[in-house]
Order: C-alpha cells, then structure tokens, then sequence
C-alpha cells in the first residue's frame, strides 16, 4: 500500500493486479469509503461510475488515467476520499497528493 501525506490530507492507494489489468483501491481523508468507481483504458476516455452526491471520481479518474497509461493496460479506480466541509485549497491539495501517488504506482 502507498500511503501519502497524514491527518485529513492522508490519501492511499492499495493496488491489485487482474491479469495484465489493475484494480486500485483508493481512500483518505476523515472518512474513506466508496463513492465511485473509474475504469481507464488508454487513451480512451474514462468510464464512471458515481454515487449520488459524491465528487470522488475526479480524484479516481486522475489516478486511473495516470496509472492506465504508465501500464499501458486497463486500470479501475475504487474507493472515496472525504474531508468534512473541504475547501478548494483543500480539494487541491487532496488532488495534488492523488497524482503525486499515482505517480508512485
């Protein structure tokens, strides 16, 4: 597992593999759960899947895409990361240390 950051910027990625594919199980923040599910195939666009009144897929959907292309193979993205009442720089910050651990992957 990656783990990036602590406290309520903490995010994590746990990663599996299917074959030549990728599952990546995606939390952080208060409050890991699931609030969405990404599939990336490279360079293709994403296929998404999100629980009502979540906004984590844009957190998988960075993370999946990363992934798909440095693999060069099918990734999906499942998990949430919740911040009670986040910010934008906090949302930012949540985003920012998402690519960083994609990057890790």
């Amino acid at each position: 597992m990656n783990i990036l950051d602590e406290g309520r910027y903490r995010v994590w990625v746990d990663k599996h593999s299917i074959g030549d594919d990728i599952v990546l199980l995606v939390g952080g923040g208060e409050k890991p759960h699931i609030g969405g599910i990404v599939v990336c195939k490279p360079n293709e666009p994403a296929y998404i899947l999100s629980l009502p009144k979540h906004r984590d897929v844009e957190a998988l959907e960075l993370i999946a895409s990363i992934v798909s292309k440095k693999y060069n193979t099918t990734c999906t993205a499942i998990g949430g990361i919740h911040i009670d009442n986040a910010t934008k720089d906090e949302i930012k910050r949540i985003l920012d240390n998402c690519r960083k651990l994609a990057e890790l992957i």
